[in-house]
């Protein structure tokens, strides 16, 4: 299922080989997100043209649309979106923190917060016309079984930074409880369902492997609790959850030197919504990480944000610091109307093998559509790349070189 492929004894961060019904995954991994059973803007052959292992679907906005029951008619998300490699989908957990909390001790009425937590799941109104749904452990697992990803997580209560240590544990001791109703769930779907229409005969047994997910805030014994309680569970792989990880790039290396070496090494650990900056996804593979998420290289692509190489940040000559630190240009910026290189030298995806600086900023300032598939081709393809070459550096014992390339210390 994981195998550990090349680790120094002194390191935490590794290569290995995360097996599905769909296909292996080599980690260190970027996913890319595909939120609503699409990764906006592109076609399932761009994504595989540009290097895509696995793709993200969210089970909160699928469940609204176009539900989970059609899909699982269809014969699942691989079929209905023609995506033949893997998938992981979400719970929906983290929904509970975005969409704005009612905890069970405010006296807010219901039309006021979209949300409310009890010990049985998470009530909601719908974002989109404003049904009542809910989730509990129970539906959130079999809802994800429907889908038929490769990789379901467990349901969560994801912490604000802003929770007291109470709250936190609290908060953290509830969602072990449902750690342990979705372990139960998962189990008897397994045993009952027909997976059929989701995965060949020869791959029975396969499918569908369970993430646990770890929180307590950013509270230390709390993490370490955490990371015990859900590596003591049947899961296939741990994941970092909570509002730190991947915001607070500090916080996230704390967490991370708590918890993973209490994870261990036998099952992939995956940092949920890391990865806005590709300098941040270096940190957490340095710290320990092997697989992230993140909806922020395709967010800011459709906004003309594009990412560049350190070799072609100190190259070049018109960049300012503030773009020099964050690693990309803003494309509609009027300095790029007579560029004509490529976005970046070092990308070898399609539209810097295609187009110039100057095109796309013709492209963005006119508001064509083709703009936004460009630069998401070029973002993505940009943090998929980067991902091999770590995967070689580490299997070469240069990482820690390549760190320094990337000012990461």
């Amino acid at each position: 299922m994981f195998q550990t492929l090349h680790q120094q004894s002194d390191k935490p961060y590794r290569t290995g080989l995360l097996t599905t019904t769909h296909g292996d995954i080599a980690t260190p991994i970027f996913m890319p997100v595909g939120t609503q059973a699409t990764v906006k803007t592109l076609d399932s052959r761009d994504i595989d043209e540009i290097g895509a292992q696995i793709i993200l679907g969210n089970t909160y906005h699928l469940h609204l649309r176009p539900g989970e029951e059609w899909i699982d008619q269809r014969g699942g998300l691989h079929t209905f979106m023609n995506w033949n490699k893997p998938i992981l989908t979400d719970s929906g957990g983290f929904q509970v923190l975005s969409l704005g909390l009612q905890k069970e001790n405010k006296t807010e009425k219901p039309e006021e917060s979209l949300v409310k937590i009890t010990e049985d799941g998470v009530s909601f109104r719908s974002h989109l016309d404003g049904s009542k749904h809910m989730f509990t452990p129970e539906s959130a697992i079999e809802t994800q079984h429907k889908l038929g990803a490769d990789i379901i997580m467990a349901f969560d209560e994801a912490t604000p930074d802003s929770a007291t240590h109470e709250y936190a544990k609290q908060s953290m001791e509830r969602t072990h409880r449902w750690a342990t109703r979705c372990v139960v769930q998962h189990q008897n779907l397994k045993e009952t369902r027909n997976f059929a229409k989701h995965y060949p005969v020869s791959q029975q047994g396969k499918h569908q492997l369970l993430f646990g997910i770890v929180q307590g805030g950013i509270y230390e014994d709390l993490r370490k609790e955490s990371a015990r309680m859900i590596s003591s569970m049947a899961f296939d792989g741990i994941a970092i959850g909570g509002e730190s990880v991947g915001y607070n790039m500090e916080k996230t290396k704390e967490i991370l030197d708590w918890v993973i070496p209490i994870i261990g090494t036998d099952r992939p650990r995956y940092t949920m919504g890391l990865g806005l900056n590709p300098r941040d996804c270096l940190i957490a593979i340095k710290h320990g990480a092997d697989m992230f998420d993140c909806v922020g290289p395709t967010r800011i692509a459709r906004n003309g944000s594009l990412y560049i190489h350190p070799t072609t940040r100190d190259t070049d000559g018109t960049l300012n610091d503030e773009t020099k630190q964050k690693l990309r240009i803003e494309i509609g910026n009027a300095q790029f109307a007579r560029d004509t290189r490529p976005i970046d030298s070092w990308c070898d995806c399609s539209t810097c093998r295609h187009y110039t600086r100057d095109y796309l900023h013709h492209l963005f300032r006119t508001e064509e559509l083709l703009a936004y598939r460009l630069a998401t081709i070029h973002n993505l393809r940009f943090m998929l790349k980067l991902m091999e070459e770590v995967r070689d550096a580490i299997t070469d014992n240069q990482f820690e070189q390549m760190c320094t390339m990337w000012d990461i210390s």
